[in-house]
């Protein structure tokens, strides 16, 4: 069964200042421990404020490597890159923040290469922070032809690339994406949502486990760690 722990909040700013500093704990915590801290943050609107207060933070920021939890194959540039949002925020602070892939027409090639680039990284994730979708997915594990693989990926395994079908009509492009094993082999995990409907879905995945319709509930229903789940309306 999914162990996991609520923080309800009364609005959206209230949200933001308790993530940042739950994550920025995390980060001085890995710092204190091993001199380096490799976090992994996902994309969307509802935890840029986090990440912005976060950015705010007195850590020693050269030492803190950010990789998206996932990616769209766009430019860099493009609004939809969210290794492109994680640049705008952190680099100025000094963060290393490495894209998983880069405009490729070809999600599968752009998955293998994203894959033997976090291999030249210190594993595991200190954090792998996620959030869901309205159709429970959660970083690009979306309920399409990727679905089985992404979940069923061998431990070694770090990224795949996916291309879900249908498009999600807000991206519809070609993605990259943590596995299930790369979420789950990190020391922490932590969500970060907002909205009724996305409460439930995430509450209904939660007590489903492994036989939950949702993506974010067959990602979460092997997690050895207490998951954090941050929330506001």
């Amino acid at each position: 069964m999914i162990e996991a722990e609520w923080w309800d909040y009364d609005d959206p700013a209230e949200l933001a200042e308790a993530v940042a500093g739950d994550i920025g704990f995390i980060i001085e915590s890995a710092l204190d421990a091993r001199g380096e801290a490799l976090i992994a943050l996902s994309g969307g609107k509802t935890p840029v404020p986090a990440f912005e207060k976060l950015a705010q933070a007195k850590l020693a920021w050269k030492h803190v490597t950010i990789i998206p939890a996932d990616e769209r194959l766009v430019k860099v540039d493009s609004p939809l890159s969210n290794v492109g949002m994680l640049a705008r925020i952190f680099l100025p602070k000094g963060a290393r923040v490495m894209p998983l892939g880069a405009d490729n027409a070809d999600h599968v090639v752009a998955g293998k290469a994203a894959d033997a680039r976090l291999h030249d990284l210190k594993w595991p994730p200190d954090l792998v922070q996620l959030g869901i979708g309205n159709d429970g997915h959660t970083a690009s594990i979306f309920p399409s032809a990727e679905y089985e693989e992404a979940l069923t990926a061998p431990k070694a395994r770090r990224a795949i690339g996916v291309k879900p079908d249908p498009m999600p009509d807000d991206a519809p492009v070609a993605r990259i994406t943590l596995t299930r094993s790369a979420i789950l082999s990190a020391r922490a995990i932590m969500l970060v949502l907002s909205g009724d409907e996305k409460r439930q879905v995430l509450e209904q995945a939660i007590e489903d486990g492994d036989g939950s319709r949702y993506p974010i509930g067959r990602v979460l229903a092997d997690a050895e760690q207490p998951i954090d789940i941050h929330w506001s309306r």
